[in-house]
């Protein structure tokens, strides 16, 4: 927990330093929140395990709205995760979120926030995993974290190597389309990791409401990073 109070500090404190994660206004008006939870009566009518069919009810979803980008989910209590036999955990389902979803077009521009180094990544590649995934280690202060940066193109994978810098704001991937993102409607999850726990090119991006405390204590608020106004 300690871990995790600096970390949020020290990210309140440098909140100007931070170049955008997209290629997007996440500040617009044409900015909304959706929600994902159990309450959505659209996505309790719609078939999750056909993409085709989750991407049109997220469309209706923005349209309703009047935005054009979608914001949400940091330690959101979801059920759409069971369109996925991925996140089964012997009687518990996996269903909280733990980083920031932005749903927009594929092909938008990736970026890191401030220098990195890439720490792995991987083409997680189960129906309703990350699809390609992008780790990134950053230092601040003195302390070591991570950002982790899901449901990627393929194409954000090559000519990759553990060890390659990035500057801020450099571009490091793009959102991919399914079904190469790991079969979800297009967007980035974006998660911010106060460790690695040695794993590699992955990292959990949804656990056990019996985890939460566990998790809340390793994963800051990524909008300590976003700085999103339609975001807590």
């Amino acid at each position: 927990m300690e871990d995790l109070k600096n970390l949020s500090k020290i990210l309140s404190r440098h909140r100007h330093d931070f170049a955008p994660v997209l290629d997007a206004d996440l500040n617009a008006d044409a900015v909304c929140t959706l929600d994902f939870s159990e309450k959505n009566t659209h996505l309790q009518a719609t078939d999750l395990t056909d993409t085709d069919a989750f991407n049109r009810t997220v469309q209706k979803m923005l349209q309703e709205q009047k935005a054009s980008i979608g914001v949400g989910g940091y330690l959101e209590d979801r059920f759409i995760y069971r369109r996925s036999k991925h996140f089964d955990v012997a009687a518990e389902s996996r269903n909280l979120h733990l980083g920031v979803d932005v749903w927009l077009d594929a092909g938008t521009a990736v970026f890191t926030p401030l220098d990195a180094t890439v720490h792995s990544f991987k083409d997680n590649n189960n129906f309703g995993d990350y699809g390609p995934t992008i780790i990134l280690e950053h230092e601040l202060e003195g302390i070591t974290f991570y950002t982790l940066y899901g449901h990627l193109s393929r194409a954000s994978l090559e000519g990759l190597e553990v060890g390659k810098r990035f500057t801020k704001g450099a571009k490091i991937a793009e959102v991919g389309p399914y079904p190469e993102n790991g079969n979800w409607p297009p967007h980035l999850h974006f998660q911010v990791m106060c460790s690695m726990d040695e794993k590699f090119g992955d990292y959990p991006g949804v656990a056990t409401t019996a985890e939460k405390a566990k998790y809340e204590a390793l994963c800051p608020n990524p909008n300590l990073i976003l700085q999103c106004r339609h975001l807590p």
